[in-house]
């Protein structure tokens, strides 16, 4: 089997600058109109690692980003290197300080807009190679969908105040594509003198963010499926096949190619060249790697070597010489393969059939290539050895022991972000690193079958493969999937049971999707190939604190958390007097809102997240209510979070919930609208009116532009007439929205 090839992790740009160019008036107004636009656009992604510095956050497609530093920051303002990489190629994105409003919400107001002219650095715009902004208002990404940047943050600006709200680097699609969610990702960020919160809370029936996977379809189009690859850039799933036992009177030998989606068959390749060089009908039995941009390298028994694509009547091929092919993997130029015959290594060209080189070991018949650490490593399960070929020199420069191999074949698979050999052997998978060194025994109640990596998040899948005879005790005839960290071999999913997997018609063979969210697994016995996807139980990831209100305030507890699916919410009250909880009446969105009275004095709190997988809880928070001493009005009812009067108790989106965290002297407030005090990590300052990217901020009416990166004051013609008027219109209208909403107290 070969391993399942992906995106390998890009090396970063070495953070060199492109020079930027200023009065550019070509297109410097529709900056301005961009800048408009930039706080409408909404960011989703929660962060994957610990907090810490630097900080790194993968997004929906298996985007990373990371930041140099995420806490400590310089309140009166600091550097901070972000860099990113797996970003769209068609797509532009924006980097910048925001506020967090959490998951599916807008994250406004930015630190200076969308920095679009080259002028304060508090942002930068990325776009793909070849695009018309590309050089004098924006930057190219990188191979890879990579960028460098460096972008200057302060703790408070433009309507921005991260020492009152939450506040996290991003990345968003820009302003062409503002409900593209695709390119969304969030790190928080806490400057010095305040740490990012706890998230807290427990899961109730499962942990908090167990990771699960679950079974959504079979795929029975395709034969008895052999090999899986999922095309890196096609992203079709190609399958290599034979006959099913009980389907004799069709031939289904071939190459299929899958939608990836439904499973069905877009092509199918059953006709490759054969000893003569005539064509007929043949199975696909390995897949060696993907061609660029579609298609696949296969061999088809005994000897043949064929490549075809989607959409091809036949395959393009050469028969070898000498023995069976018993595994294929890429050469090290685009034009060649390598090939076990048994214990024979030879580096084939693919349009000849000549050898270019050939080696032969000790023993053995299977083996894995690691082209990016110049090595092959050969398994000789008969005689318990992995042998270490150089592929520079093609000889064998280290051997080492596979303890209990007992000439039960496995696997052998490389890890390519780490060079790690994974070999199967009986129901053990033996790790060794790049040097050779055994660094863990993993053990299974299976047969380990196969193994395929994840770069995006590091981790590895192996199908274990029950061994099909009823009569072994240990046989059940159920498979299982589990998957490992790469790091530390933990086990970072719940085992999922695959039954009727067994190994008396074949192995199993892997593809996982990049980041993890899709797995396919062949069961050759039951003619089958089993779409899996990953769920997560809820994990907070913005948990509420504790809280202290005058009488006639009104407060706001906010919380997130991500799961999938996505999870819902529901709020709950414990009154002083009792232990019990009961759900708040309504209040089933991020925030609770309500006035709060000097009768719900320590009344206690806590959101409840609920998926398919799980149920997590925040941790309790109090609520501490003291008397008026006057300059405010108190008037209006207790209700809010007490269920004994529930109807008090009001819901608000994340965009309301920032707003309520400012809170105004004297009892009075800028909006209006009554004196706010926010909870949790939820919550915005006003300011004074002053607009980001040309959006109104507070509630005086006097509103002033912010310097050092709003471009609402440009003033300079757009490129084009047409998207002039088309842009202001929007822009117009969503600045009298933001007034207004400011004006009413909601954003």
């Amino acid at each position: 089997m070969t391993s399942t090839p992906g995106t390998a992790v890009g090396t970063l740009p070495n953070g060199s600058r492109r020079p930027w160019r200023r009065g550019l008036g070509r297109r410097a107004g529709t900056a301005a109109v961009a800048a408009l636009l930039l706080a409408a656009i909404p960011t989703g992604a929660a962060v994957s690692a610990d907090a810490g510095t630097p900080k790194t956050a993968t997004g929906p497609q298996g985007q990373k980003l990371t930041a140099s530093a995420t806490t400590g920051l310089d309140p009166a303002g600091e550097k901070v290197r972000v860099t990113g990489e797996g970003y769209g190629p068609k797509a532009g994105i924006y980097v910048a300080l925001c506020k967090d409003n959490g998951d599916n919400r807008a994250p406004s107001p930015c630190l200076g807009g969308a920095d679009m002219s080259g002028g304060s650095k508090t942002s930068q715009w990325i776009v793909p190679s070849g695009d018309p902004y590309e050089g004098d208002l924006a930057r190219a990404f990188g191979p890879g969908g990579t960028f460098d940047v460096e972008i200057e943050i302060a703790a408070k600006g433009d309507g921005l105040d991260c020492a009152e709200v939450a506040c996290s680097l991003v990345t968003r699609a820009d302003h062409r594509a503002g409900g593209d969610r695709t390119q969304d990702v969030r790190i928080p960020v806490a400057f010095a003198g305040e740490e990012p919160g706890e998230p807290g809370g427990e899961g109730v029936d499962v942990p908090a963010g167990t990771v699960s996977y679950r079974a959504v379809a079979d795929f029975t189009s395709a034969g008895k499926p052999l090999d899986l690859l999922l095309h890196p850039d096609s992203k079709k799933l190609y399958v290599g096949a034979d006959n099913l036992p009980d389907t004799a009177d069709v031939d289904e030998r071939g190459l299929y190619v899958l939608n990836p989606g439904d499973g069905k068959a877009e092509s199918w390749i059953s006709q490759a060249p054969g000893p003569t060089g005539e064509v007929r009908a043949s199975a696909a039995a390995r897949i060696a790697g993907p061609l660029p941009g579609d298609g696949v390298v296969y061999n088809y028994p005994l000897r043949g070597l064929g490549s075809a694509a989607a959409g091809d009547e036949k395959a393009e091929g050469v028969w070898l010489t000498g023995s069976t092919i018993t595994d294929i993997a890429p050469g090290t130029t685009p034009g060649t393969v390598l090939v076990a015959q048994g214990a024979k290594l030879s580096e084939i060209e693919r349009a000849t059939g000549a050898a270019t080189r050939s080696l032969t070991l000790p023993g053995g018949a299977q083996f894995a290539a690691d082209p990016a650490r110049g090595a092959l490593w050969f398994s000789d399960f008969a005689a318990g050895k992995l042998h270490r070929v150089d592929l520079a020199s093609f000889a064998v420069t280290a051997s080492f022991e596979l303890p209990g191999a007992q000439g039960m074949a496995g696997f052998t698979e490389i890890d390519p972000a780490t060079g790690a050999v994974w070999v199967g052997v009986n129901r053990s998978v033996l790790v060794f690193d790049a040097a050779g060194k055994q660094l863990r025994t993993l053990v299974g109640k299976d047969l380990a079958r196969d193994a395929a990596f994840d770069a995006a998040t590091g981790r590895a899948y192996v199908a274990w493969q029950d061994g099909g005879d009823l009569s072994d005790p240990a046989d059940d005839n159920n498979g299982t999937l589990t998957v490992y960290d790469t790091e530390d071999f933990a086990v970072s999913a719940k085992d999922l049971s695959l039954p009727g997997n067994h190994s008396q018609s074949g192995a199993a063979a892997l593809a996982v999707e990049p980041g993890g969210a899709t797995v396919f697994v062949t069961s050759p016995a039951e003619g089958k190939i089993t779409k899996l996807v990953r769920q997560v139980s809820p994990l907070v990831t913005r948990a509420p604190a504790d809280l202290a209100a005058v009488d006639g305030e009104e407060v706001t507890i906010a919380a997130a958390a991500e799961g999938s699916p996505e999870p819902t919410v529901r709020w709950q009250v414990s009154t002083g007097s009792s232990p019990t909880w009961k759900d708040v009446e309504g209040a089933t969105g991020s925030a609770l809102t309500f006035t709060a009275r000097t009768a719900q004095d320590g009344y206690r709190y806590r959101a409840e997240f609920r998926n398919d997988v799980g149920t997590t809880r925040t941790s309790a928070v109090t609520l501490t209510v003291t008397a008026a001493t006057g300059g405010g009005e108190t008037g209006g009812d207790s209700g809010g979070g007490d269920t004994s009067n529930s109807s008090g108790s009001t819901e608000v989106d994340d965009a309301s919930a920032g707003d309520s965290g400012t809170r105004s002297g004297g009892g009075s407030t800028a909006g209006g609208s009554g004196s706010t005090r926010a909870a949790g990590s939820s919550g915005a300052s006003g300011g004074s009116g002053s607009t980001v990217g040309g959006g109104a901020g507070g509630g005086t009416g006097a509103a002033t532009t912010s310097g050092g990166g709003s471009l609402a004051t440009t003033g300079v013609t757009v490129t084009s007439a047409t998207l002039l008027a088309a842009a202001l219109v929007g822009a117009g209208l969503l600045v009298h929205r933001r007034a207004r909403r400011r004006t009413d107290g909601a954003f």
